[in-house]
């Protein structure tokens, strides 16, 4: 097996899952933790270096306010859980996205937990919330304005390496393989930036059912993939 360098899941499911077995909702986000777990732990076995998992996205807080704040306490409840096990496992821990919709506690044991991780040289792991692809784009594009405006850079100067190094995924490899759960075929803005030239793997499979197997077959895949990245395969033709 060729192990992609990085990996990005849109982990969806869980509600469906749960629905499913006739449970409450916040029962198939616990689930889903679980196979996070199992899938953070096989790609560090596999070698790949970033990992970038979407787990909450911008839009996610229109639903209710009872599952966004149930949401809220179980993201809490993993940081303050996993952070000496991924530290354990050399696991380096970056989390994207506006953390300002977030409690302060929330806020802070993000910002503990990343300072804790930054020296580990294993996998990356990236944890997207309040995360959406137009919001990077937007924020880069506020970053290079704000710079432009103090005669720090001129318009001549912008190119598409240089609006790169303000999006959010700035120091990671590129994204090789996009994975999206439960049979939805869509991107729902995610990564749209770095997902431009990226093979993309849907699977029917709910995410709380996503295990090392399932991302084996997702790897499978890419790997029969003919990747030219917009060119020809036989330029002479």
């Amino acid at each position: 097996m060729n192990p992609p360098k990085h990996i990005a899941i849109i982990m969806d499911g869980n509600g469906r899952w749960a629905s499913k077995r006739f449970l409450p909702r916040i029962q198939g986000h616990q689930k889903g933790v679980k196979a996070v777990r199992k899938v953070v732990k096989h790609c560090g076995k596999l070698g790949i270096e970033t990992l970038t998992l979407f787990a909450f996205s911008s839009e996610n807080k229109n639903r209710s306010n009872e599952e966004v704040s149930l949401l809220f306490k179980l993201f809490l409840s993993v940081l303050k859980q996993e952070v000496n096990k991924l530290n354990k496992h050399n696991v380096k821990l970056k989390i994207i996205g506006d953390l300002g919709l977030f409690p302060q506690e929330v806020q802070q044991t993000a910002l503990d937990a990343q300072a804790l991780l930054a020296n580990n040289t294993g996998l990356t792991l990236v944890i997207a919330a309040n995360y959406g692809g137009q919001w990077d784009i937007a924020q880069a594009a506020q970053q290079i304005a704000k710079r432009a405006a103090n005669n720090e850079i001129s318009a001549d100067d912008i190119n598409i390496d240089t609006f790169s190094q303000y999006l959010s995924l700035a120091d990671q490899p590129k994204v090789d393989l996009l994975i999206r759960t439960s049979g939805e075929l869509r991107i729902s803005n995610f990564l749209l930036w770095e997902i431009a030239y990226s093979e993309l793997y849907f699977t029917d499979t709910l995410w709380p059912d996503f295990n090392p197997a399932e991302l084996d077959k997702a790897i499978e895949s890419f790997n029969h993939r003919d990747r030219r990245f917009g060119e020809r395969k036989d330029k002479a033709c």
